[in-house]
């Protein structure tokens, strides 16, 4: 079991504050890029360089499938969650904790975790739910054929209709919910992929790639300041999905929880969010979502089988 009583700021805190100055981009008289007095110029033909990716470099690849057997473990309850707790993982965590909180038996779920880093993503047995080999992938056993699921809005959607609960019904709201779902889904590639991968894993630092991607990220967040100017939730007075896919990237960058770039984006600009994203990180569901599937610092919750397992 695990105590849940300590902050869900610090159940996310997993980005090393990558803060030193990055080498300047220079362009040569032909306009090639220029790095650490280095030209570069593509090729006609793009090649895959093995290594040549930063942090991620070892489980970074141009080809799908599968690389080796691994079959999934399987637990006692209807949802299956293979994931981990990244900020997509930990919308779908939320998800469902929220689900029992509100007395949805058929919420509860077995959590396993997918160790990225181990190249666990690759299995054959995972790749079967989800061929894009990312996380989150959920199995729904639920009914009479399995259902899979994949891409965390996709799960997010699926668990707000088969339970009925944290989307509105009527057309209007409906429709502003999703809006704002996935607007997050096609938002979060330029902060995550974009402006975090330069800012903090990158090999080197690139001034127009990190300009470039802050100058997005601030756009995007203050979109997201003018809708909260007036609304307690993201799509309205009503805590929905639209909500638990935003803040495990939004609200926790500007809780200082993401990249360690809290200063260099000055993040407490965005009033709006700040409230609202401190708002969610005290609801004792996101504080649990954050837990689950954490394999990594002092505080850990590696699988989830039972509500009894926070204590």
């Amino acid at each position: 079991m695990y105590n849940i009583s300590t902050s869900c700021d610090n159940h996310l805190r997993r980005f090393p504050k990558f803060l030193s100055d990055g080498p300047r981009v220079k362009r040569n008289d032909k306009g090639k890029r220029r790095m650490n007095g280095k030209s570069y110029t593509p090729p006609k033909v793009w090649t895959w360089k093995p290594g040549n990716g930063g942090r991620f470099a070892s489980i970074n690849r141009p080809t799908a499938g599968a690389t080796h057997e691994k079959a999934l473990p399987m637990g006692k309850h209807p949802l299956q969650l293979y994931s981990l707790a990244t900020p997509n993982g930990v919308k779908v965590t939320v998800m469902l904790e929220e689900l029992v909180v509100l007395g949805h038996q058929g919420a509860e779920y077995d959590a396993w975790p997918i160790r990225i880093n181990d190249g666990d993503q690759f299995g054959n047995g995972f790749v079967e739910i989800n061929p894009n080999s990312k996380v989150p992938a959920l199995l729904d056993r639920s009914g009479p054929n399995p259902i899979r699921i994949f891409e965390s809005g996709a799960i997010l959607l699926h668990l707000a209709e088969k339970f009925g609960s944290l989307m509105p019904s009527d057309p209007s709201g409906r429709a502003e919910c999703l809006s704002w779902l996935f607007w997050q889904m096609g938002s979060a590639p330029f902060l995550g992929g974009g402006f975090g991968h330069f800012y903090a894993y990158a090999p080197e630092k690139i001034e127009y790639a990190i300009d470039r991607y802050a100058m997005e990220s601030k756009r995007q967040l203050d979109v997201l300041d003018r809708q909260l100017a007036g609304n307690r939730y993201v799509s309205g007075n009503e805590y929905t999905i639209a909500d638990i896919a935003i803040w495990p990237w939004y609200g926790q960058l500007v809780l200082g929880e993401l990249y360690g770039a809290a200063e260099f984006l000055q993040v407490h600009e965005y009033r709006n969010v700040v409230r609202w994203a401190q708002e969610i990180a005290a609801r004792p569901a996101v504080k649990r979502g954050c837990l689950v599937n954490r394999t990594w610092g002092p505080e850990q919750l590696p699988e989830r089988h039972a509500s009894s397992d926070f204590i």
